[in-house]
């Protein structure tokens, strides 16, 4: 830990044990794994000769039922993602992820005993709901709970998570397409029911959020729920004074009135702008085009004719889930906006060497050329857009509506991957009705990373090494983003001034609800 500490130059070591708070907030990313193993799964079940002989009477998938196929459990996200605050804000942040584990495992069973497509349809869009709730609350259990010095690779950990069940996919893929039996579709499938056990008994054991027993006023929950994390005692002054801070940051946005989805997106203050970035980040992560490799990657550069398709789907997965690393650790170095700005750049130039590269050859030296740079196009998104996005959208909101507005940021990213999975198919294969794009579609996913790198300019402000209480205070006094890598806080919350404003809010009668 203290080379960590060397690592992101904070100095003086922070008060207490860091192991607790960082082994937690890792712990909760593991909930990746079941959205990047789900993902990258389907995209070689779908070409195994077995699963068309059971599934489409031996014939090759229509872009139809693969469009239908891959996409379903995108629309199940979108819907989880969406309810996921229900049970965040209720119930809890640690009870939401359990039960979404358990929604996750009835659609896994589904899909393991289905032998037909619509069976394996609705057992999709049952595991899709489990999946869009906890890829909803994870990266808000991790903000909450992790420290502020290494918040943001902590919460990059979901990113690696994810990429290491694509990974995991495409090994486990490899390793049953020759099955003449039902497991070639049953193994990997099952399979699934090893992670969210994992997750879900490891979430059992595991401490709420300080910041969501606050809201709850269980204050003397809060503050054991902190002592654990940072590895202090309950009457430690550093526990005391965080969690002072906590609470006066949460009562101050309380004298506001209580929150709704509406709320959002209300006028005034900075609420619309942070709502406009989470939502555009999540929606550009997924217009770069990344899951059209991890969706229908084997199936692409099958039909481009390049050979052991499956070899080049798990070496993708290999470049994905090592050039996530730098991310982790870059994020608390160099900030969240050059990380963004620079993973747009290299992704662009990538795609659209790969887009021209495909348009003027399919030689073997042109297919080499077109594999090299579609790996350059997932190590840039990898080290930047794939983990900083989630970092983003789980440290810019105000606890008022944090788990709403991650929600709907989540759902962003799952409308847009629902649109891509499924209009995909329809862009790059030949046939009737289809357009056939084939590597030209790289052309699209090129100019939206174009479109990303002006978006991180303008409206992406650096967080780094801020307290999600001091972000809301960094929203109050910068316009510009380009500007915020500059922002020094002036107050904690816990200052006379905010609760000088506290009292002045409750005199005048403003609706105050704890």
């Amino acid at each position: 830990m203290q080379i960590l500490q060397k690592m992101f130059k904070l100095g003086e070591k922070p008060e207490g044990s860091t192991y607790k708070a960082v082994f937690v907030a890792a712990f909760a990313a593991f909930g990746g794994i079941l959205y990047g193993f789900d993902t990258g799964t389907i995209s070689g079940i779908l070409t195994m000769p077995e699963v068309e002989v059971i599934f489409n009477d031996g014939n090759a998938f229509s872009s139809g039922k693969s469009s239908l196929i891959t996409s379903i459990l995108s629309a199940g996200t979108f819907v989880g993602a969406i309810t996921a605050p229900y049970l965040s804000d209720t119930i809890g942040r640690r009870i939401g992820m359990l039960i979404g584990c358990g929604i996750f495992c009835v659609g896994i069973t589904v899909q393991t005993a289905g032998m037909s497509i619509a069976t394996l349809c609705v057992g999709r869009v049952i595991a899709g709901l489990g999946v869009g709730v906890i890829s909803s609350i994870v990266p808000l259990y991790q903000s909450e709970a992790a420290p502020t010095w290494i918040r943001g690779a902590v919460v990059c950990c979901y990113q690696w998570a994810i990429t290491i069940g694509l990974l995991l996919a495409a090994c486990v893929d490899y390793g049953v397409q020759n099955r003449t039996d039902s497991g070639a579709y049953r193994i990997p499938i099952a399979l699934q029911y090893a992670w969210a056990m994992i997750l879900f008994i490891g979430m059992f054991l595991l401490p709420e959020t300080p910041r969501f027993r606050v809201k709850q006023d269980r204050l003397e929950d809060a503050k054991k729920s902190l002592a654990f994390l940072r590895g202090l005692p309950v009457d430690h002054p550093a526990v005391e004074s965080e969690l002072a801070e906590i609470r006066a940051n949460y009562e101050y946005e309380c004298s506001f009135g209580s929150s709704t989805f509406a709320d959002c997106f209300k006028k005034g203050g900075s609420q619309r702008k942070r709502m406009f970035t989470g939502i555009g980040l999540q929606a550009l992560q997924q217009l770069s085009g990344v899951n059209f490799i991890f969706y229908y990657g084997t199936s692409f550069f099958k039909n481009i004719g390049i050979a052991n398709s499956f070899i080049i789907t798990v070496i993708l997965n290999v470049v994905n889930v090592v050039m996530t690393i730098p991310g982790i650790m870059f994020v608390e170095i160099s900030g969240r906006r050059k990380l963004l700005l620079a993973g747009a750049a290299g992704m662009c130039i990538s795609e659209l060497v790969v887009a021209i590269v495909g348009c003027i050859t399919n030689s073997a030296v042109g297919n080499k050329i077109l594999l090299a740079f579609s790996c350059t196009f997932i190590a840039s998104f990898a080290a930047s857009w794939g983990p900083v996005a989630w970092v983003v959208v789980g440290e810019i909101y105000p606890l008022r509506v944090r788990a709403k507005a991650v929600a709907l940021s989540s759902a962003s990213n799952w409308l847009f991957n629902f649109g891509i999975a499924f209009a995909t198919p329809y862009m790059v294969d030949s046939g009737p009705g289809n357009a056939d794009l084939k590597s030209k579609v790289f052309f699209i996913w090129g100019g939206f990373a174009f479109v990303a790198f002006f978006f991180t300019y303008f409206f992406v402000y650096e967080t780094k090494g801020l307290t999600l209480e001091q972000v809301d205070e960094l929203y109050d006094n910068v316009t510009l983003a380009h500007l915020s890598s500059k922002f020094v806080p002036q107050a904690q919350f816990n200052d006379k001034r905010f609760v000088a404003e506290l009292e002045k809010a409750e005199d005048e009668n403003v609706e105050h609800k704890v």
